[in-house]
């Protein structure tokens, strides 16, 4: 089965090491709800905000998902010490999209998905098959990786802060974008299709993909 996608919207964040052009004070003003944000929540508000998709249906994916939250919580396991409530309630995969639809009232519907490296193919496949309802879906997938210690296992991703969003719904025009031979280098395999496809998004023309389901 093949279904052919219209991206109408697309936006990217990465760095190095941490993303931190981001408008989060002013779309975030309450500073209790604020300090509770993990930087991945911060950076889907940031995709969500940038593509007027606040209110949408949202299928979002991460491959590590809430990496820092984790990882202190198996440090204070391993440090025979207190665990800390907010990492605890912070280290599930859909903490980001669940702190978004607090802040915009989202109340539609919101899927997580993590399946690896195949984390975004997975996503771009889900919403391909959402979109047969004839609605705007908006995909998105952030990895965020820089946490102490990092380099000691990383040796091949770049870009240890990632986000990116598409706003999408089907369409029965011919393929733009081919994602047969993705050249994508420094990002976690898990974003790359949903990257390779906002890279490639032209706001002057049609924009359109193949999934293949």
């Amino acid at each position: 089965m093949k279904i052919n996608l219209e991206i109408l919207d697309a936006f990217y964040l990465f760095d190095k090491e941490s993303i931190e052009e981001l408008n989060t004070k002013e779309l975030v003003p309450q500073m209790v709800f604020r300090r509770r944000l993990t930087k991945a929540s911060k950076l889907v508000i940031e995709a969500l905000y940038k593509i007027d998709a606040k209110n949408s249906r949202i299928i979002y994916g991460s491959s590590f998902g809430e990496l820092l939250s984790s990882s202190n919580i198996l440090k204070a396991i391993l440090d025979e010490s207190m665990l800390s409530p907010t990492d605890f309630q912070n280290s599930v995969y859909n903490t980001a999209v669940s702190y978004a639809s607090i802040l915009f009232e989202n109340k539609n519907e919101i899927l997580t998905i993590s399946s690896g490296d195949e984390t975004s193919l997975k996503v771009l496949k889900s919403g391909a098959i959402k979109a047969l309802d004839n609605d705007e879906v908006v995909l998105i997938c952030s990895e965020t990786i820089n946490i102490p210690n990092i380099q000691e296992v990383n040796s091949c991703i770049d870009f240890l802060e990632s986000v990116v969003a598409l706003k999408v719904k089907i369409s029965e025009e011919d393929s733009t974008i081919n994602l047969e031979n993705i050249t994508l280098k420094g990002f976690p395999n898990s974003i790359k299709h949903l990257m390779f496809i906002a890279q490639n998004f032209d706001k002057t023309k049609k924009n359109i993909v193949r999934v293949d389901i």
